[in-house]
């Protein structure tokens, strides 16, 4: 098993250290997609660039992760990156984006046109995802549902859970020890079957993107 950890929809005070210790005393280093307007806050900022100085990236997840941007009319969902860049700053050196919603499939209800020529002609890289074990919805069980999933795996894994304040985080080190104990190795490189764009450039099919903006 090739396991790349991703951390979605923090930061948060409550739960984002106990997150960067765990991967500290393991010295693993993992991908980090806060969403944008969280990073108003100086102490949710502050943990942000605690974990770009601890060697994990950090990306673009919207400005306020709501309705899909495939949803969205056109300058709408431009605007949602922008913003949340701008408030991002140098924490984002390396151009990431993660769009919210749709399971990871790329698709018209991820992203609609006017969001795909934004992050092509910016030089993105769009980062999507193949694991999910919905540890948002159940703080309880997600560690049997990432270990399934993990385990059944035909290739590298890009595994998202969330630094949210509902519990599931206190569960992260059991299953970093379980992973380990199977011979998982964690790797921090995105794979590629989970890239859309790499810094702007296409390395999938993108007729997906099809839909109209369905506003100005």
């Amino acid at each position: 098993m090739e396991i790349c950890l991703s951390f979605d929809n923090g930061p948060e005070p409550e739960v984002t250290p106990l997150v960067l210790d765990a991967l500290a005393r393991r010295g693993l280093t993992a991908t980090f997609f806060p969403i944008g307007q969280k990073l108003r806050d100086p102490a949710r900022r502050m943990l942000a660039e605690r974990a770009l100085a601890e060697g994990h990236r950090i990306g673009n997840h919207t400005l306020t992760h709501g309705v899909p941007l495939g949803l969205r009319g056109g300058s709408e969902a431009v605007a949602e990156i922008t913003a949340a860049e701008a408030l991002l700053g140098p924490l984002n050196p390396h151009r990431l984006f993660r769009p919210n919603g749709g399971g990871g499939a790329l698709g018209d209800h991820l992203l609609n046109a006017s969001a795909m020529r934004h992050l092509r002609s910016e030089a993105y890289t769009v980062v999507l995802w193949n694991a999910v074990p919905g540890d948002f919805r159940d703080p309880e069980g997600w560690p049997a549902t990432a270990l399934a999933q993990c385990r059944t795996a035909t290739g590298p894994v890009l595994l998202v859970l969330h630094d949210l304040p509902n519990g599931a985080m206190r569960h992260l080190e059991g299953f970093l020890d379980r992973l380990e104990g199977e011979g998982a190795r964690f790797t921090p490189t995105l794979p590629q079957s989970c890239l859309a764009l790499r810094q702007g450039h296409p390395l999938c099919e993108l007729s997906a993107i099809s839909r109209e903006d369905i506003a100005p």
